[in-house]
């Protein structure tokens, strides 16, 4: 339940910290399990975010396991749909929990369910594609083992900005191919070595492969042009959005970039915080509007607000500086 009401509120909310989503086959998103979605991984959870709400179908997502604090925090995960990864760094007494994750994943996909898996393992906020480790090929070459054919979905995530809020995103999407596109009589070294040459082979076209440095390169890939009469219809909307957002944008932005610098985690944290902070703010503004001006038509206020906030993000600049 608690998965499913928040599924709805962020697929509204991402109207708003995503200026544009771009996809390049939306037929996809209608696929059904036992799948893994193989992603990229270049801007920490919130990676996972997105692609949970862009699919119908529930998304169980593999989360590194020292965001598992303690049993409620995990509770909470678990009903999230969020299963624990731990790598070496984490603990290797930790270790052992990764074949408890792999066998969740197994009777998830016995059940036709969704895992999405970051086959890169570490967040890094670029546009280029890193080698891959070992996780996805080693939970495919067990669902071949069991006799599932699991389908694989290579995913390439790009983002126009990893601090702006309001972002392009760009969603590109492989081809599916199964564990039983592979030789069941090969060892699992080399199962695992011919499984990942495939999806690295599939993932290389998906990515953006831009260097942080070239801002021509940035803006001819990752900028989507404004139509003129667009900026001129929203202009008003937009000064009045960012007037009335700066008070509750500004201290988030100043906080988060203070306390998550050169993190990987800058992007992520400012929207969650946003997310969950802005409901509160929008019905204390509208409370406040109504003790001035005496009337419950500031009620409007509560959709009014939100659409400046979107006039805002449609104008505002698409690139990190």
């Amino acid at each position: 339940m608690l998965y499913s009401v928040l599924k709805v509120i962020v697929r509204l909310a991402a109207k708003i910290f995503c200026r544009k989503i771009v996809i390049n086959n939306r037929e996809l998103l209608k696929e059904n399990g036992p799948m893994i979605l193989a992603c990229s991984h270049p801007n920490s959870f919130l990676d996972a975010v997105l692609m949970d709400i862009l699919f119908e179908k529930p998304v169980w997502s593999l989360t590194r396991g020292d965001a598992f604090l303690n049993k409620k925090i995990t509770k909470l995960f678990y009903k999230l749909k969020m299963l624990p990864v731990y790598r070496p760094s984490e603990g290797v007494e930790n270790l052992s929990e990764n074949y408890r994750t792999f066998d969740a994943c197994i009777e998830l996909f016995k059940r036709n369910q969704i895992v999405l898996i970051f086959s890169e393992g570490l967040c890094e906020n670029e546009w280029h594609l890193r080698s891959l480790k070992k996780g996805t090929a080693r939970l495919a070459y067990k669902c071949q083992q069991e006799n599932i054919s699991l389908k694989i979905l290579p995913v390439g995530i790009n983002y126009s900005s990893f601090e702006r809020f309001g972002k392009n995103l760009f969603v590109n999407f492989g081809n599916i191919f199964t564990v039983n596109d592979f030789d069941k009589n090969l060892s699992d070294g080399a199962w695992n070595q011919v499984f990942n040459n495939q999806l690295q082979h599939e993932l290389r076209p998906l990515v953006f492969e831009i260097e942080k440095g070239d801002k021509a390169k940035q803006k001819d890939i990752l900028t989507i042009k404004i139509p003129l009469l667009k900026k001129i219809f929203l202009a008003i909307p937009a000064a009045i959005g960012w007037l009335v957002h700066a008070p509750l944008y500004l201290p988030i932005k100043y906080w988060v970039h203070k306390k998550y610098n050169n993190s990987g985690h800058v992007d992520s944290m400012q929207i969650v915080l946003s997310l969950f902070i802005y409901p509160f703010y929008l019905l204390l503004f509208t409370i406040l509007l109504f003790f001035i001006l005496r009337t419950w038509l500031v009620l409007f206020m509560l959709i009014i607000l939100p659409l400046t906030a979107w006039s805002y993000v449609q104008l505002k600049g698409q690139l990190d500086k």
